[in-house]
């Protein structure tokens, strides 16, 4: 990396709790205190009050501005004049673009060519220069770390240094304030600096408070880290949660956790959907795939959480495509969304025969497709591929019965 040797020792210095509330001091009238909503719904499946604190209301959508802002304002003068530099694919750039814009300091920010067009917008629109390069966030890390290196900007890194875990940690001192009753504090965890910071928050006033990392299974390195004792790398981490898609723990978040945080829990990507959906639907919240893998967690085993719980909504910013291909991926996971494959008869009102039967018990049509030129059919043979909404699994095996008992075999 490109930070000198002064800056890789206060990197890896211990962060205190007089950091973290020295960084809330510094974040006064730049970061909001976002709000804590109950949830109704999580409550009574927990068993618990169940909070959700909205961090994905923050100013440029998550957290990531609280950190990048702290370490920012922590430069020295020279280290301000040569700029600064980042590489994300979202989150974290439109941190460091804003924290620059507002400290009137240069920042460049590399992001991958995939990268979502409203967060590249985003992030020239707080006043960064936006450069893409790699298909993939390492490579877009590689060149953000080569043109530090080339021009003297600061490399802004997204969780492995003390005074972004200082930043990111104020968010443990606001649940404090909103919820002081609360047992147990529910996290994601990608590199792992938010989490690493609220445990140093929390824990050096309620040691008896709960905290439990989540991570996307895809993407699970703490798991093997923690086991390992050191961080270990994950190949090729795959998971629609791109906010928490982090191939190896930071060094310096890595040692925090290990100490404070009580468990790390992974979920499932149709756990990531459900989660994304009920949040929509229930709170009334747009919240990333990232963002809402602590109310995951919850859904995946309500009895192991003990009440009050605060889960953290980590951000918000979520491609509208990609949102709607997750509320389909969460509806289907839930049961409510249903495709099926079969094959009828090829003549003049098949077709509204079998849609008959589908209103019959109250299956909603989406979308029809036809097949009539496999070689596997016969001559007056189609095949029909039906998306339904339905109202839930039972209601599936419903329709599923519904369908054989009129004579059509279902292919899927």
């Amino acid at each position: 990396m490109s930070y000198s040797t002064a800056d890789s020792l206060h990197s890896l210095r211990p962060v205190t709790p007089d950091d973290v509330r020295g960084a809330q001091k510094m974040l006064m009238g730049v970061a909001r205190m976002t709000a804590m909503e109950g949830s109704r719904y999580l409550s009574q499946l927990v068993g618990a009050p169940v909070h959700l604190k909205c961090e994905n209301l923050q100013r440029t959508g998550s957290f990531k501005l609280r950190g990048a802002y702290v370490r920012i304002a922590g430069l020295l003068p020279e280290e301000r004049a040569a700029g600064v530099v980042a590489a994300s694919a979202g989150n974290h750039a439109q941190g460091v673009a804003l924290a620059s814009a507002l400290l009137g300091v240069r920042a460049t920010v590399f992001m991958p060519h995939g990268a979502p067009l409203p967060k590249i917008s985003a992030t020239r629109e707080y006043g960064a220069e936006v450069r893409l390069h790699g298909q993939v966030v390492d490579e877009t890390l590689a060149a953000a770390q080569k043109y530090a290196v080339e021009t003297g900007a600061v490399f802004i890194h997204p969780f492995d240094h003390a005074d972004i875990i200082a930043g990111q940690g104020t968010v443990g001192l606001e649940i404090l304030e909103q919820c002081p009753e609360v047992r147990t504090i529910v996290v994601g965890i990608g590199g792992g600096g938010l989490a690493a910071g609220i445990a140093v928050a929390v824990k050096s006033v309620r040691p008896d408070v709960r905290i439990v990392g989540v991570q996307a299974a895809g993407a699970a390195a703490y798991p093997p880290s923690l086991a390992a004792g050191r961080p270990v790398s994950v190949a090729n981490p795959v998971t629609m949660a791109d906010g928490i898609k982090v191939g190896r723990p930071g060094d310096v978040p890595f040692g925090i956790i290990g100490e404070l945080v009580d468990e790390v829990r992974t979920v499932s990507e149709d756990e990531l959907s459900a989660a994304l959906l009920l949040c929509l639907e229930r709170a009334k919240l747009v919240v990333e795939p990232a963002g809402a893998s602590p109310v995951a967690a919850l859904l995946s085993e309500p009895g192991a959480f003990e009440g009050p719980v605060v889960a953290v909504l980590s951000g918000g910013n979520v491609d509208p495509v990609l949102l709607e291909r997750i509320l389909r991926h969460g509806m289907a996971a839930q049961g409510r969304y249903l495709a099926v494959r079969l094959r009828l008869t090829d003549r003049p009102g098949a077709l509204a025969t079998l849609l008959g039967a589908l209103s019959v018990v109250d299956a909603n049509v989406l979308d029809v497709s036809h097949v009539r030129t496999d070689p596997r059919l016969g001559l007056t043979e189609a095949e029909v591929e039906l998306h339904l909404e339905t109202k839930g699994p039972e209601h599936c095996a419903e329709v599923g019965r519904a369908l054989r008992e009129a004579g059509y075999t279902v292919i899927v």
